[in-house]
This record gives structure tokens, sequence and C-alpha cells, in this order.
């Protein structure tokens, strides 16, 4: 349809010389020097000016409010990425302060373990001098014992060896007469026969 108007702007707005030849001048040399290119037609650029225009009009309000809601959107969620954001960096924090924390700890429990241990040696090595003693006196006990068992027993085989000894030699020294004699006398000292 524009196509059609431009057209007839176009036939009443070229002035006529005689026998039917264009004049020169006028709105016709204008469009034939800018406007008459091979595929450019002003026409078709109205039209399509024309046409975005009743478009942005009717569009106006469903792509605002779409842009408006989708802007909105938009917002709430870089609002919830940034809070998201912030509390990873907190995490983050936390987890480092653990971490030193945990360095701390172990260093901590380290010390601890090397203390611990080093008093367990001690103890260990009190425990150990303790019983070695323990059983240096038992030992020294159990030799005076024996010592003394050993000493008993050297007696007793001496006293025993003494009065064997003394008993050959009593045997071989008395006679009939000498044991006669002592009998007799044993007797008298005990008050006599009655």
């Amino acid at each position: 349809m524009l196509a059609f108007l431009f057209n007839y702007i176009l036939i009443f707005a070229a002035p006529t010389g005689g026998a039917g030849e264009a004049a020169s001048g006028g709105f016709m040399d204008f469009y034939n020097h800018y406007l008459n290119f091979p595929g450019f037609e002003a026409w078709r650029f109205f039209n399509l000016a024309v046409f975005l225009g009743i478009l942005v009009y009717l569009l106006k309000k469903p792509l605002t409010a779409a842009f408006k809601t989708k802007r909105e959107t938009i917002r709430a969620e870089l609002i919830r990425a940034e809070a998201e954001k912030q509390a990873a960096l907190e995490r983050l924090t936390a987890t480092e302060v653990k971490l030193v924390g945990l360095d701390a700890e172990a260093r901590a429990i380290r010390q601890r373990a090397e203390q611990e241990a080093a008093a367990e040696k001690s103890r260990i090595l009190e425990q150990t001098e303790f019983e070695i003693n323990k059983l240096r006196e038992q030992a020294i006990g159990e030799i005076e014992r024996k010592n003394q068992l050993a000493r008993l027993e050297l007696r007793r085989f001496s006293a025993e060896e003494s009065i064997r000894r003394a008993e050959e030699k009593i045997r071989a020294e008395i006679t009939d007469e000498k044991d006669a004699r002592l009998v007799k006398a044993n007797i008298q000292s005990i008050g006599g026969l009655n």
C-alpha cells in the first residue's frame, strides 16, 4: 500500500515539459540523483519505519514487563549469588582458621606425645632400675641364705665328722677293762644300784 502511495506521489510530483519529456529540476531531479539507486527504494525504508513503529507500540508494554521481570530476576540472582559468595568466604575464613588451629593443635599433640613418651621412658627407666635393685637384693639375700645354709651344713658335717672321729678314737682306745670301769663309775654317779 505504501508503495502505491509513493508511486502516486512520484507521478504527480514530476513536472512535465512539452511532448512528454521530463523537465529538469524539482523533486524528480533530487529523487533521481540521490534516491534512485538500483535496490534502494525509499518506500521500503518508509514501510520498515512504519512497521517498526507499530511493532514497538504494540510490544512495548509486554516487552517492558518481561524485561522488568527478567531484570528483577537477574537482580535477585545477583543478590543471592553475592550472599552465597559472602557465605562461602565466611566458610573459607572459618576453614582457614580451623586449619591454622589444626596446625597448632597438631603441634600441641606432638609436644604432648613427646612429653608423655619422655615421661614414660623415665618411668620405665625408674621401674627398671627399681626391678634391678630388687632383683639384686633378692640375689644377695638368696646368696646369703645359701651361704648360711652351706655354713650350717658345714658345721653339721664338721660336728658329725668330729663326733665320728672321736667315737672311732674312743673305740680304738677303750678296752673291755676301761669299759667296765666307766660303767661302774656312771652307776655310782647316778646313785648306785638299788
